[in-house]
């Protein structure tokens, strides 16, 4: 059988990866995750201060065909190599993950509702919906922490690019969801709602495979 593909969108810091490694924690052994992140299309031919410069919030940063294919690929039980990007360097490194096919694939990220040929195959759509005030903590904490980024330009960025972008391309995607989910890993009762019709599929999948 085709695996079943959940796509998961929302704004920067609305709690998209909560709310995948709950799902993922509850269905270990059938359930493959791919970031979107890690599809930003490789700026490796430019210097780092035009790599900077980059508006990575905008869908034309992302490699959608390679994301698309490989998302086609695992959908007919063929393993794909997937992109390692660095976000200190805003690039891509030259070693990749070897993703394997299973029951249930996620997708999450800020943008996977905008593609119209990404959107068509998925199967459940969910978007996280948090407010603005805390994301944008979500935010800075994650990219001082993780990615070595001084407040200064967290803010620039969120002013110039993150927030436009997300009024212009992520929260009219709202609209295309099958599931919208406030405040993302805090809301244990849609997450258990979720995680709880998954596992009914799978059984009754699991039913159908031995008749």
């Amino acid at each position: 059988m085709n695996p079943i593909i959940i796509g998961i969108a929302g704004g920067t810091g609305s709690g998209k990866t909560c709310v995948t490694k709950a799902i993922q924690e509850s269905i270990v052994d059938h359930i493959t995750v791919i970031p979107q992140d890690a599809y930003y299309k490789n700026f490796s031919d430019l210097n780092f201060e035009q790599r900077n410069a980059i508006n990575y919030d905008h869908p034309s940063a992302i490699d959608s065909e390679l994301l698309i294919n490989h998302l086609r690929a695992l959908k007919d039980s063929v393993p794909v190599n997937q992109p390692i990007y660095d976000f200190k360097t805003h690039s891509r490194l030259e070693e990749t993950t070897k993703v394997y096919p299973n029951s249930i694939i996620v997708i999450e990220g800020i943008l996977i509702f905008e593609n119209e040929e990404l959107r068509k195959l998925l199967d459940i759509k969910i978007y996280v919906d948090t407010d603005s005030d805390i994301r944008i903590l979500r935010r800075i904490e994650r990219d001082m922490a993780e990615r070595g980024r001084s407040l200064e330009s967290i803010i620039q960025r969120y002013r110039a690019m993150v927030r436009p972008m997300h009024i212009r391309f992520v929260e009219p995607t709202k609209r295309f969801a099958d599931i919208i989910v406030p405040e993302g890993g805090h809301n244990r009762i849609a997450i258990d709602m979720i995680i709880s019709r998954l596992k009914h599929i799978l059984i009754e999948r699991k039913k159908y495979s031995h008749e």
